[in-house]
């Protein structure tokens, strides 16, 4: 990295309060979306971290609610018109880059990444300038720019097979913007690697010694962890993956107590596949916490039915990309959709 390299500094927002509504409002309000959703040809695709009553919604309504892999496949696969993303701005353009031809609609605009926005397409182009001889691999959690300048694109599900792949052909691998997730991969494969110093102001909260605390009142839990955690993180745990990952092993595994090391709002999905499980947050308070996310994405969080249903009255916050910058991030993109479906790779988890 180049010592001349100042990244511009991630404000954290603070998490949106909304309106509580009555068990009969918050149904009526649902079924007003469900209305606007069948007449405008519109589709939800929810990522598991947003408001579980959004994730519901989805289901419900025929949408689609995964991890980013599967948010990016599904979008090619609907006959819908309009693809609206309740999650991050990254996965909203991704839609767009996939699907050209449709409406991409989200919730808010404003909801963006600290991954995304701690990695400018400028900066990161210089950086990839400096290092010419190797293989750019980014992570979704990127602007559609910074994927525009990448060779690949990975989620957290799909970056170990890839880099393994790039691996054996012998490439160096500049990786951006999660060192935590980058240097995951990096100890698995043992492939050369030079990382963007960028960080989940989620995943970056968990606490070490107080995990270490909470897994001994906790004995017989299991701890499941996003490799986007922290090293310290990662080692206290029995199952490291994406989010798909997590929740098929909260689904599949004997344990009845989980410790969960990632963004809460995947807790819905969860009890959902395992309603009779006990599921604990890993704590983000403890020495050295300033507890900025506190276990949920603040910029996540910006999803709800309230401004879902304003959306779909007024057709607003339509993401718009460059058509040259698309047709460049489309390369990435589509690069690991390939090696994805000739590999068969979908949701697993590993110790």
């Amino acid at each position: 990295m180049s010592s001349s390299l100042i990244l511009p500094e991630i404000k954290v927002p603070a998490h949106p309060v909304w309106p509580q509504k009555s068990a009969a409002e918050k149904q009526a309000q649902k079924q007003r979306i469900k209305d606007l959703l069948q007449q405008q040809n519109a589709v939800l695709v929810a990522h598991y971290y947003v408001d579980g009553d959004l994730q519901a919604l989805a289901e419900e309504t025929g949408g689609c609610v995964a991890d980013s892999l599967e948010m990016a496949r599904y979008g090619t696969t609907t006959d819908a018109s309009t693809l609206i993303v309740c999650g991050v701005r990254f996965m909203g353009e991704t839609a767009k880059i996939l699907n050209p031809e449709k409406t991409v609609l989200m919730p808010d605009l404003a909801a963006t990444c600290s991954l995304d926005e701690g990695c400018p397409a400028d900066q990161f182009s210089d950086f990839c300038d400096l290092h010419p001889d190797h293989t750019v691999v980014v992570y979704a959690n990127t602007s559609a720019a910074v994927k525009a300048r990448a060779d690949w694109m990975v989620t957290s599900g799909i970056a170990l097979p890839i880099v393994k792949h790039l691996a054996s052909e012998g490439k160096k691998i500049l990786w951006a913007p999660d060192k935590h997730l980058g240097h995951y991969v990096q100890k698995i494969t043992g492939t050369e690697m030079t990382f963007w110093p960028g960080s989940c102001v989620v995943h970056e909260e968990f606490k070490s010694v107080a995990l270490e605390r909470l897994r001994k009142l906790h004995p017989d839990a299991a701890v499941l962890v996003h490799p986007e955690s922290p090293d310290e993180i990662v080692e206290q745990a029995d199952v490291i993956g994406s989010t798909t990952a997590l929740i098929k092993a909260v689904a599949e595994m004997p344990q009845e107590e989980f410790i969960v090391a990632t963004d809460d709002g995947i807790f819905w999905k969860m009890q959902q596949v395992a309603p009779q499980k006990k599921l604990i947050s890993a704590p983000t308070a403890g020495e050295g916490a300033t507890c900025e996310s506190c276990a949920h994405c603040p910029w996540m969080a910006m999803n709800a039915l309230d401004n879902l249903e304003a959306l779909l009255n007024t057709h607003s916050n339509e993401i718009r990309i460059d058509e040259n910058i698309r047709a460049d991030a489309l390369k990435p993109i589509q690069r690991m959709l390939d090696f994805a479906a000739d590999h068969n790779i979908s949701g697993k988890y590993q110790k």
